[in-house]
């Protein structure tokens, strides 16, 4: 037995920090990483972590203390004498926090707006993660981020711009992850393609005709590639730019401080002071499905097969339904499956109704309230037996089947209970309002942490990751986050949703502006859409909204800062609007509630 002192760790600019707490006692039996006194700066509160495991025998320092760069805080008894280096704190906010849901809003006159579902449950308070034997590390990280799609090259960058060094580890070989590279932006590129088919076609009605498309998917395929090559090339350039190290290869956890990376069959271990972990999620793939290059999932979809020709879509959500524009477009015969009663399930109705209008005059079939039981390959074509809700069952024969049935977290495939963060049987890995998982020096952001799994989200909740790990004082509290199906007419919405307030008995007042009375489109010839806005009936704040139309994704995010301000009705109709535009149409959506529209006679009801 030998005794040695724990010291404090290098603080960085920091130094005299006082201590506001001590942890442990004399008598103690403590590991590596157990929490011994709690600093504060005007920045942050931290905890230091023993870099020692043994019996405490003497209080080296006190509450009140000031201590810097190796003071001595505890003298322990141990079995060795020899210490490993002295880990990082772990920092926390200087008002600790229950771990919670994301924060609603505070003027407790307004009902709640209702964001999209709710994440996975809060993590449990932080507790030190279990007492391991950390293995030998090749390589150290400050801060080590896991996967680089928009969550993870995010907190990545913000983590450096405030001066972490940061490893960045990605399982592709170009940075951007499943929305840049097999997701929203090739995705996009090809929605884009499929509206300008439409459009010529559309425009021969109206004097100006154009001859059959001809298209070549080989130079669509690299047109489509280039977009994503500008993106991810300039990805790259940030990273270098801000000296962010990047390693990729699959990684797993091997302990609460320890990754493994594994690429071309070699493995390395990176040891870190402190995690964000962006590892995203996987399409879901229906167990009884067999192996067959007909059947593809959205990243095979953004392909183009050859003569897509009978197409059918096993699932009516926004990934379904989008892919199903692109491959109508291009001449297959569409058609789609959905389990529940509406094509966009958690979209209001009224929204997804001018949407389905339009593809039910153009699809082979829309079979709702049906599920796909049996799916079987053979040589003439993929073979698939459906049963409707009354339980009659139908086959039919189709040249390729698209799965668009969801999207699974990764939580459970980086192995990271070793680092004894919670996962739950889903994937999900809760986090508090700093992302903070369970483990103090871990966190969590994007896909990997709940719904919706959305790029936009994951960016923001990266920037709180990266700014908490660098000691700042952030919180994730949007009251509201958008989403939009890229679906032609587009449908976005934001806030409280009219399905919403009906199932949690929240009294809302309704206004909207069809879109057959705006000028700007009728003259695009696109007035099948409309604008509603939904309020509180007594303070006329800004609830939630809906807009379905050409463009609709773009409008959104006025309705989005009006909830997030606290807007009220006349706030947004009397902000003026240019003329003549779509963004208008909320404005009048707003006048309408007010009664004072002129562009429409409505009869003032209050």
């Amino acid at each position: 037995m030998s005794r040695v002192d724990v010291v404090c760790p290098d603080l960085g600019d920091f130094k005299d920090i006082p201590i506001i707490d001590v942890l442990v006692k004399v008598g103690d039996s403590i590991e590596i990483d157990t929490p011994l006194v709690t600093l504060e700066t005007d920045k942050a509160t931290m905890d230091v972590p023993s870099s020692a495991a043994g019996t405490i025998v003497e209080l080296l320092v006190g509450k009140g203390s000031r201590v810097s760069k190796g003071t001595s805080l505890v003298r322990l008894e141990s079995a060795a004498a020899a210490t490993p280096p002295a880990p990082a704190p772990v920092q926390t906010p200087a008002q600790p926090q229950p771990a919670a849901a994301p924060a609603k809003p505070a003027a407790a006159a307004v009902p709640a707006p209702a964001p999209a579902p709710a994440p996975a449950p809060a993590a449990k308070p932080a507790a030190p993660a279990p007492a391991v034997d950390e293995p030998a590390a090749t390589r150290t990280a400050q801060l080590l981020v896991l996967g680089a799609g928009p969550g993870g090259y995010t907190a990545a960058f913000r983590a450096a711009d405030l001066g972490l060094k940061v490893t960045l580890v990605e399982r592709w070989s170009t940075l951007g992850g499943v929305c840049l590279n097999v997701g929203c932006i090739p995705s996009k590129a090809l929605l884009h393609a499929a509206r300008v088919i439409e459009e010529a076609h559309e425009m021969s009605t109206r004097g100006i005709v154009f001859g059959a498309p001809q298209v070549d998917l080989v130079k669509l395929r690299e047109w489509r590639s280039s977009v994503v090559r500008k993106l991810t090339g300039g990805l790259a350039a940030l990273a270098k730019q801000r000296k962010v190290e990047v390693v990729r290869g699959e990684a797993k956890f091997l302990s609460p401080h320890v990754i493994e990376v594994t690429a071309g069959g070699k493995s390395e271990t990176i040891r870190f002071e402190q995690c964000i972990i962006a590892a995203g999620s996987e399409s879901v793939r229906l167990p009884f499905l067999p192996q067959d290059p007909r059947i593809i999932d959205s990243t095979g979809a953004l392909e183009l097969p050859d003569n897509p020709g009978e197409f059918l879509v096993i699932g009516g959500g926004i990934i379904g339904l989008e892919m199903a524009c692109v491959f109508d477009a291009l001449g297959a015969r569409v058609s789609v499956v959905e389990l529940t009663p509406q094509l966009m399930p958690g979209c209001d109705p009224d929204l997804v109704r001018p949407l389905e209008k339009r593809i039910k005059s153009r699809y082979a079939e829309i079979l709702l309230n049906t599920r796909v039981v049996a799916v079987t390959a053979a040589a003439e074509g993929v073979q698939v037996t459906m049963e409707a809700q009354g339980g009659a069952r139908s086959a039919k024969r189709y040249d390729h089947v698209l799965v668009a049935v969801g999207r699974s977290p990764n939580g459970g495939r980086i192995a990271a209970d070793r680092a004894g963060v919670q996962v739950d049987k889903s994937g999900f890995i809760a986090t508090d309002k700093q992302m903070r998982t369970n483990v103090p020096h871990i966190f969590a952001v994007g896909d990997i942490v709940g719904q919706p799994m959305l790029a936009h989200k994951a960016t923001h909740e990266a920037k709180v990751a990266a700014e908490v790990t660098a000691g700042q004082k952030s919180y994730f509290d949007a009251r509201v986050i958008p989403s939009v199906a890229y679906t032609d007419p587009e449908i976005a919405w934001a806030g409280l949703t009219e399905t919403a307030a009906k199932a949690q008995n929240i009294e809302y007042e309704k206004s909207s502006f069809p879109w057959m009375a705006s000028g700007r489109s009728l003259s695009i010839a696109r007035d099948e859409g409309f604008t509603k806005l939904l309020f509180d009936p007594k303070t006329h704040r800004v609830l939630g909204g809906g807009i379905v139309g050409t463009s609709a994704g773009e409008l959104i995010s006025e309705v989005a800062l009006a909830i997030e301000t606290g807007a009220d009705a006349a706030d947004i109709g009397l902000t003026v609007h240019p003329h003549p535009t779509l963004s208008e149409t909320v404005a009048m959506a707003a006048e309408a509630f007010e009664g004072t529209l002129t562009d429409l006679y409505l009869p003032k009801k209050r």
